[in-house]
Formats: structure tokens, C-alpha cells, sequence
């Protein structure tokens, strides 16, 4: 087995029988290839889409490739439900890896033939985009249906892990290669990530006896009632207000993607090696603080989530005095320790509170709201830096951070305070599990 060899053993027991040979071990490498793909696309597609913009257009045209790569996903989310819920994980997951193998391969083979035109590169990107939403959320499903629930936070915090080793891998193998080949052929390599995931799911199956007899049904494509998501938000408070959380979390941090650059720029004077620095600092701190919280064993999760906003508005406040950029630099590493568990811990707390067959529902539905999120926050983040200047933006968002933390803790479905009846169950009062 593989949970035996040398270099298994050597990862913290949390983490040990997440590779034991299960259907989890089989698609985690997929999952990570799938990763990478889309960390290299941060760079490829506006890059690309800078290569093709209409002449005096150029930052328009940007903006429109990077915004059809991600918000059709929501709404393929909210729109595509009728026929989407009741698919079990793993199809949903192929069906996206799919579709963005496809429309994404489409690129480098229009680049070739030289008919790739601005309106056609919107258009691929757009398809591409329109399960993610449904994909992205049947991942953390799957992790539901096929691990016992005292490993699903080490599994998310693994998920979560490989994200933001992507965002900082990808992004420079994909600078590298578009000094040598057309950032077309880098979305090329995209799309091949994503034939590797469809692949990977498709071979993916469960043993009858693996996984509880809720996921089994669930996995096995139970009727999911139309709107079942939204109902199931309504029905459970604690879940309704994580959502707005994270949503008000999400949209404080917007401003921080606008006025980050402009800061480097304007106030340290420095260039786009300063600015690397920085994200690069933060992607760092995310994946030791994500990995940290596949350990934790016993915690109150909503009092957790509570501290990470505040904490990371803290972080922020590095920003405020001037001097040396290491100071800013240091501080934003802590920001991305602290952010690293969010999401492991919060989905975990869906994951614990929602019926398995509407699982994959809630989840696709989260995923198209927070996806308007950091947008609302960038577009309020454009004027205020104007107004304002990026330090006091930066500084700014972390006020709002905290004072958001501070808000919610008052909230009685967030604070832990809530006492709900008897149909809540024994998740009414969720508790981190992530002993190996």
C-alpha cells in the first residue's frame, strides 16, 4: 500500500490516509495538473488577449478576456441547475474538464490557422468557463461523498494547497514560456490539463461499500429537487451567514488587487519585480497556512473563520506606515498564512451541514455568488484609489475587514450562539475533524 512508503510516512498523520488507494489518491494528482493549467492561464490569457486588441482598445479587450474566463462559471451556476443537480460528482467533474478541453484547445488551433480573431478569443473563453462553476464545487462533493468526515479537512486543506502552489507556480512557467512561444500554445498546454483531469475522473469509480449509503445515493444520481440549494440555505442560518461573510470578506479584498500595483508603482516607486514579490509572499503564506489546517483537530470553525477576516485585515495594516517595502512585504506574507485555512475550513462547514444529495447544489450556488465578489470589490477599489491613493485603499480595506469580523461576531448564526431544533442534527454545532 502506499500509505506505507517512506515518503508517506513522513507527512503528519492528518494527512497519511488521504493516500491509502481510494478514488480521492487516484484524481488528487489530476486535480493538481488541472491546477497548474489554470495558474499558467493567469498569465497566458491577458497576455494573449493583449497580443490581439483592437487598436486603442487594448485595456477594454483585457479586461473582457479576463472577466469571460471566470464569470460565465457563475452563470452556468445559477442558469444550468435543471440540468446539472443531480449529476453525481465525478461526472460534473469530467463534464467541465471536458468542455474547457475543448473550447480552450480551440485557441493554439485558431492561432495556427490565423483566424483567431478578438471576438472569437471571447467566445472560447466564455465556453470554457460555463461548468467551472458546477466542476469547481463537485471537487469538494467528491470529497464529501468518498472520505468519512474526520478527513475532509485535510482533504480540502490538500485542494486548497494545490490552488495556490498553482498561483504561484503557474503563472511563472507561463511567463517563461511566452518568451519563447505564442501565450496561445501556453493555453494550449491549458486545455491538455484539463484532458488529464477528464481522463482522471473518468476512470474514476467507487467501491459499493466505500463511502456511506447518503453518498452512495447521491453519487449514483438521486433526484435533487429544483431550487434544492437555495432551500437549503434558507433552512440553515449558519450557512446563509457564512455566505454573506465570505461574500463581504471577498468584496474588502477587491480593492487590494486595484491598488496593490499602483502602490508598488506610485508610492514605492518600484516596477513589476517589486509587485511578484509581493504575490509571491502571500502565495507562500497561503500554502503553509492551508497545509497547517489539515492538522487541526478539534476548533469551533465559525469562531475560526471570524478570527481569519480580522486577523487579516491586521495583516493589512502593515501598509499604513511609510518605509522600507519589507515591512508591507512581511505583512502581506501574514495575510496569506492567515487566508490560507478559509477555505478549507469553510467548505468544510458546508460540507458537515448539507444533506449529500444537495451537496454539489449549494456548493455550485456559492460559487456563483461569490464569484461576483472580488469584481464589486475591484470596480469600488478603482475610484477610491483615485480619491484616495493606494495606501490609504490597502489600509482602508483592512479596516473593513476587521470591522466586518467584528459585525458577524455579534451575529448569533456565525458566533456560535445559535440553538437550533431538533432537525438541525448533531452538525448543528459544527467541529473541525482532521485526525489521520
Amino acid at each position: 500500500m502506499i500509505s506505507s512508503a517512506p515518503l508517506v510516512r513522513r507527512l503528519p498523520p492528518a494527512y497519511r490516509p488521504l493516500f491509502a488507494p481510494g478514488p480521492f489518491r487516484r484524481l488528487l494528482p489530476a486535480l493538481a495538473v488541472s491546477d497548474l493549467g489554470d495558474g499558467m492561464s493567469a498569465v497566458a490569457v491577458p497576455w494573449l488577449a493583449l497580443r490581439l486588441a483592437p487598436p486603442g482598445r487594448a485595456g477594454l479587450f483585457v479586461g473582457a478576456a479576463v472577466a469571460a474566463y471566470v464569470l460565465p462559471g457563475a452563470l452556468g451556476a445559477l442558469l444550468l441547475g435543471r440540468w446539472l443537480r443531480g449529476l453525481p460528482a465525478r461526472r460534473l467533474i469530467r463534464a467541465d474538464a471536458w468542455t474547457r478541453a475543448a473550447l480552450l484547445g480551440g485557441i493554439p488551433v485558431g492561432w495556427a490557422f490565423g483566424v483567431l480573431e478578438p471576438w472569437l478569443l471571447l467566445v472560447l473563453l466564455a465556453g470554457s468557463s460555463l461548468l467551472h462553476g458546477w466542476g469547481a464545487s463537485a471537487r469538494y462533493a467528491l470529497v464529501a461523498e468518498v472520505l468519512p468526515a474526520d478527513r475532509r479537512l485535510a482533504a480540502n486543506a490538500l485542494l486548497s494547497t494545490s490552488g495556490w502552489v498553482a498561483m504561484i507556480a503557474g503563472p511563472a512557467l507561463a511567463g517563461t514560456l511566452t518568451a519563447v512561444v505564442a501565450p496561445a500554445w501556453v493555453l494550449g498546454l491549458d486545455a491538455l490539463s484539463f484532458v488529464v483531469l477528464a481522463v482522471g475522473a473518468g476512470r474514476l469509480s467507487v467501491a459499493p461499500g466505500a463511502v456511506p449509503a447518503s453518498a452512495r445515493d447521491r453519487a449514483e444520481g438521486e433526484a435533487v429537487p429544483r431550487g434544492e440549494g437555495l432551500r437549503v440555505l434558507r433552512s440553515r442560518p449558519e450557512l446563509l451567514g457564512l455566505l454573506a461573510l465570505t461574500w463581504l470578506f471577498n468584496v474588502a479584498w477587491g480593492p487590494v488587487e486595484v491598488a496593490l500595483p499602483l502602490f508598488v508603482g506610485q508610492e514605492l516607486a518600484a516596477g513589476p519585480g517589486l509587485l511578484g514579490t509581493y504575490w509571491a509572499a502571500f502565495g507562500v503564506g497561503a500554502v503553509l497556512g492551508a497545509l497547517a489546517v489539515g492538522m487541526l483537530r478539534r476548533g469551533a470553525v465559525r469562531r475560526v473563520l471570524l478570527g481569519i477576516v480580522a486577523a487579516h485585515g491586521v495583516a493589512l495594516l502593515s501598509f499604513a506606515p511609510p518605509g522600507p517595502a519589507a515591512v508591507s512585504v512581511a505583512g502581506f506574507a501574514v495575510a496569506g498564512v492567515v487566508y490560507g485555512p478559509y477555505g478549507a475550513l469553510s467548505l468544510g462547514l458546508f460540507q458537515d451541514l448539507t444533506p449529500p444529495p444537495a451537496l454539489t447544489s449549494v456548493l455550485a450556488l456559492r460559487s456563483s455568488v461569490l464569484l461576483t465578489a472580488s469584481p464589486a470589490g475591484a470596480t469600488l477599489g478603482g475610484p477610491l484609489t483615485a480619491v484616495l491613493g493606494p495606501r490609504a485603499v490597502l489600509v482602508g480595506a483592512g479596516l473593513a475587514m476587521i470591522t466586518v469580523a467584528g459585525c458577524a461576531a455579534g451575529a448569533p448564526v456565525l458566533s456560535g450562539r445559535l440553538v437550533r431544533g431538533k432537525s438541525a442534527g448533531p452538525t448543528s454545532r459544527a467541529r473541525v475533524g482532521a485526525g489521520g
